[in-house]
């Protein structure tokens, strides 16, 4: 796909711009997925050693699953 476009008076193709829009979404979107994964990670940990804390200190976990 070029960004030329024959029967456009600018000569710009409508396709390309929605192209180049959407490929900026798609960075964009798994650059926060990460991030949002790596924050999950670190909760999902501080979690466990909350829950190991207070298993060692013979309190029932809440909502465990």
């Amino acid at each position: 796909m070029t960004e030329y476009c024959a029967f456009s008076k600018g000569h710009k193709c409508i396709k390309w711009s929605d192209y180049e829009l959407t490929r900026f979404e798609l960075t964009e979107a798994d650059e926060l997925c990460h991030g949002n994964w790596i924050e999950i990670q670190k909760q999902r940990e501080y979690i466990e050693l909350l829950q190991k804390t207070l298993e060692q200190h013979g309190i029932k976990v809440p909502f465990e699953h």
